[in-house]
Formats: structure tokens, C-alpha cells, sequence
């Protein structure tokens, strides 16, 4: 006999199909789709996700909702079946609140929008992507209008990808970390090292990139069978259930950094899917039901925590290179000759404020999310016009890092984020920097040998915890949730900014 819950949950797995077929597009949009399809891509995108809106916010739901309820109102507050239960009514409620025509606009303006960035960024040329971008604020404002806020727009907005967050609470994060960044920064730039060798002044074989950035995401556990890698303008990861994940990353022949950094980033995304318990597939728990992407992790925030983790705490350690630099030497021989492993952690980890966000090394990173976010509050609270930003952007720049674009491509136009209405998305990665320290902090507690085993370069120990304690749950638990029940505390940046301080402060022989 089927249950209230089971009709719920047939429900919401063809929503979820209809989600997964709009992510194919979007994947190939971003990886194979000529130029001149941007248009009518667009149209399909609208199509289906008006039929998305339409299956999931009428009456049948609610109904379907109400049976559900009943089904799931003994069991424990945490149960997978309460929680899927809980939030399908939550969203519900809230899609039920953006008009279907909204949706449609933004699904069609997005690979056109994406389509003229890609070629404004090429040319360098922020006037040919002004219009666009601001049909995507406009939209967005439209979108948070919908929503409701109490105190910012913003607030509606990255709902959508953090919902534990708000614009006061992201504020107060922010001076928290400029306060421990801020007088670390200063002192390395007081005190830089000796010049060295430089490592990027060889040229790297795109194939023998791909191959060893391929080889350290198995090793990290990434499933080929279940994954693959893939070339973007802009590295993303995207997932049609635990089943399909797609991960891509882009490269440079003289700067190996770019491509393999990108590689391990994208590959913590996938990782997460990929780890996510499959009774949960095509569920209410692994959905986005407001339709960015199908993801199964909790929030942006903890996926970031996990691209961070693997890409930052692992991938840029002295010990990561101390038992992977013999098989880099077996990959660029020539290149790495006269190199060591002390040398490549060095390279790896040099503090200089730059341009580019993700290039940018982990002292200075955050600074680039503050810039964009507080861009970002000031488009939608009205306090600045779209027309203002280069100016904008590069006196913040000056003022954050202390250096000025020399062009559009190099700064306001770097990140594709704004071009597809990402609005809201940004504090997810220095939310995710936080949580990655706090997710390691619990994991060496909880694993004796954890730190012996990523010195032989075995990931298993580390990645079997993250697995049972963040990915296998999917969306059932909030991000603040799965802080609490692993570290025994919300959001604190008092361990990433340890971690910080104790690094950086050997690295360039500061007092600790």
C-alpha cells in the first residue's frame, strides 16, 4: 500500500528528474555548446523551468504535503522522513512566492547573459556585458521583492544558497576575519621571503596536467565511474544525483597552479556528491528545490567547505607535497629537476595580493569575497548602479589588497557568477574556509592516526569520516547543524584563523 510519504516522495523525484535535465543543459551550455545556441538554450532552460515551478507549487503538492505530514508527525525531529517532509513544506511555501514568469526570464536570460560575459571577458569589454547584468540585478531585486526580507534584500537572496545566513550576520563575520587577516597580511608584506626560483617560469604539457590533477583526485576518492573532468572558462562542479558528477577546470601551459588547484577544488564538490548515501537519491533531501542546481549537499557553504578543505588544508600542505612530489616529478621531469618538496610547497602557498580570485592565496582570499558581497548589497539595496561598478570594483581592490586592474578582464569581469544571477552565492566560499577547519578539527579527534595517514598520502581515514558525518547525509542536516553535531559548535572562525596564523607565520618566519 503506498503511504502518504512514498506518493510525496514519487512527487518530488520527477522534480528532481526535471532539475537533473536542466543541469545537463547548463553543464553543456558551459563545456560544449557553440556560441550561437545561447538563444534558443535559453528558451528550452524557461520551458523546462516553468514546468519545474508549475509540477512542484500546485495544489497536488499541497495535498500530497498534508498526507505526508501525518505519515511522519510520531517519528524523531531528525529522522530523514520528518526532515524531506519538513523542508518540501518549507520550499513549497517559498516558491509558491516567485511568480513562474520570474523563473522563466531568468532561465532564458542565463546562457545568453553567460554567452555575452564569456566574450565581453575575452575582449575585456565591461560595456557589452552592462545590459545583461543588469536584467540579472533587476531580476534578482524582483526575486528577493518576492521572497520578503525583513531587514535586506540580500537576506532573500543568499537564502537561496546559505540559508543559516543574513547580511548583519555575514558583516560580523567579515570583521572577525579582517581583524585576524588583516595584521597577518601586513606582516608577511613587510616581510617577504627571498626571491627563489620560479617554478612557472616552465611550460607544462596540458595532458600531463590533466593526468596528474586526474590521479590525485582518484586518490582523494573521486569515482570515475560515477565522474569525469571536463574543460570550462570558468571551473564548476555539477551534479545529476550521486550517480553523474561533473567536474571541470581550465589551463594554462605557464601557470600548473590554475588548472591543478581548480582540479582539487571542484573535486571536494564531487566528492560530496558522490558520497551522498544513495537511499537518499531523487529525494526531497537531495534536491534544490529552488532550481540553481539538484545538489545534495546542505548548502553552499558546507560544499565549500569541502572544495576548500581538499584543494587548501590537504592539497597545500607540506606534507600533501612531501608524499606526492615524487609522482609531480614523474609527470614534469624536466620542470621539476631542480626542485624539492619544500620548494613546491613554498610556490604554492606565496602571499601576494593579486587580481584574481581563484588564484588568490588563502590569506588574501577573503578579502576578494568581501569585495564582491558588499558589490553585491549595494546593486540590490540600490546604493550602487550597475554603470559604477568598474570604478567601484577597482577602488576596492586598492583599498582590500592594494593593487588596481589594468583592465575589465582582470577585474569586474573575472567571475561568471553574476552573469547566470548567482546573486547570494559569494559568501558560501569564505563560509566554506570557516567550516573546513572546523570539520578537520572534529575529524583528527575522532580518527587516531589521521595526520600519519595523510603524510603517507592514504585520504581513506579522512575522506570514510567526511563521508559518515557530512556527505552521506545529503541536505537533511543545515550546515549549523552538521557543525554542532560534529565540532560541538556553530560557525567559528577561531580555528581558520589558527590555521592561518600558524602557516603562514612558519612559512615566512613571523612570530608565532
Amino acid at each position: 500500500m503506498t503511504t502518504g510519504y512514498d506518493a510525496l516522495t514519487a512527487h518530488i523525484a520527477e522534480l528532481s528528474d526535471i532539475l537533473c535535465s536542466i543541469s545537463v543543459l547548463k553543464w553543456d551550455a558551459r563545456t560544449n555548446m557553440p556560441p550561437g545556441g545561447a538563444a534558443t538554450r535559453g528558451l528550452q532552460l524557461a520551458t523546462l523551468s516553468k514546468l519545474a515551478q508549475e509540477h512542484f507549487t500546485g495544489e497536488h503538492t499541497a495535498r500530497l504535503l498534508d498526507a505526508a505530514e501525518r505519515d511522519v508527525a510520531a517519528e524523531p525531529a531528525d529522522s530523514y522522513r520528518r526532515r524531506a517532509v519538513e523542508q518540501t513544506r518549507q520550499y513549497y511555501a517559498l516558491m509558491r512566492r516567485i511568480p513562474a514568469d520570474l523563473i522563466g526570464r531568468k532561465a532564458a536570460l542565463a546562457p545568453v547573459s553567460e554567452q555575452v560575459w564569456a566574450e565581453a571577458k575575452a575582449a575585456s569589454d565591461f560595456a557589452a556585458f552592462r545590459p545583461y547584468l543588469q536584467q540579472m540585478v533587476d531580476l534578482a531585486k524582483e526575486q528577493a521583492d518576492a521572497v520578503g526580507y525583513s531587514e535586506h534584500p540580500f537576506d532573500a537572496l543568499v537564502f537561496e544558497y546559505e540559508p543559516m545566513m543574513t547580511a548583519r550576520r555575514l558583516q560580523a563575520v567579515f570583521a572577525d576575519l579582517r581583524t585576524g587577516v588583516i595584521p597577518l597580511l601586513r606582516m608577511i608584506v613587510a616581510n617577504p621571503r627571498p626571491q627563489e626560483r620560479d617554478l612557472w617560469a616552465h611550460e607544462y604539457p596540458l595532458e600531463a596536467q590533466k593526468a596528474f590533477g586526474l590521479s590525485i583526485a582518484q586518490r582523494f576518492g573521486y569515482d570515475l565511474q560515477r565522474g569525469r573532468l571536463d574543460i570550462a572558462p570558468h571551473p564548476f562542479e555539477i551534479s545529476f544525483t550521486r550517480n553523474d558528477v561533473r567536474i571541470t577546470t581550465r589551463y594554462d601551459r605557464h601557470y600548473f597552479p590554475m588548472a591543478f588547484y581548480g582540479t582539487l577544488h571542484e573535486t571536494g564538490h564531487g566528492l560530496y556528491e558522490q558520497g551522498i548515501h544513495p537511499s537518499l537519491t531523487r529525494t526531497p533531501l537531495t534536491i534544490d528545490f529552488l532550481g540553481q542546481y539538484p545538489v545534495g549537499g546542505t548548502s553552499y557553504g558546507a560544499h565549500e567547505s569541502q572544495s576548500r578543505l581538499w584543494e587548501n588544508v590537504i592539497g597545500r600542505s607540506r606534507t600533501f607535497w612531501n608524499a606526492h612530489f615524487d609522482e609531480m616529478r614523474q609527470h614534469f621531469p624536466a620542470q621539476m629537476a631542480e626542485a624539492d618538496p619544500d620548494l613546491m610547497y613554498r610556490a604554492v602557498n606565496r602571499v601576494s595580493p593579486s587580481l584574481i580570485r581563484v588564484e588568490a592565496d588563502e590569506v588574501t582570499y577573503n578579502l576578494h569575497i568581501m569585495l564582491r558581497v558588499e558589490i553585491e548589497m549595494g546593486l540590490l539595496d540600490g546604493s550602487l548602479r550597475v554603470d559604477e561598478l568598474p570604478e567601484v570594483w577597482n577602488s576596492k581592490m586598492q583599498e582590500y589588497l592594494g593593487v588596481v586592474p589594468p583592465n575589465d578582464a582582470l577585474g569586474v569581469l573575472q567571475d561568471v557568477h553574476w552573469s547566470g544571477g548567482g546573486f547570494g552565492s559569494f559568501p558560501g566560499y569564505t563560509i566554506g574556509n570557516i567550516m573546513s577547519l572546523q570539520f578537520l578539527e572534529a575529524a583528527r579527534r575522532d580518527t587516531p592516526g589521521l595526520d600519519a595517514a595523510l603524510a603517507r598520502g592514504e585520504y581513506a581515514p579522512l575522506l570514510g569520516w567526511l563521508q559518515e558525518n557530512v556527505y552521506q547525509h545529503g541536505r537533511a542536516f543545515s550546515s549549523e547543524e552538521l557543525l554542532v553535531r560534529t565540532s560541538g559548535r556553530a560557525l567559528d572562525t577561531a580555528p581558520y584563523l589558527a590555521y592561518l596564523r600558524e602557516k603562514f607565520s612558519d612559512l615566512y618566519g613571523l612570530p608565532a
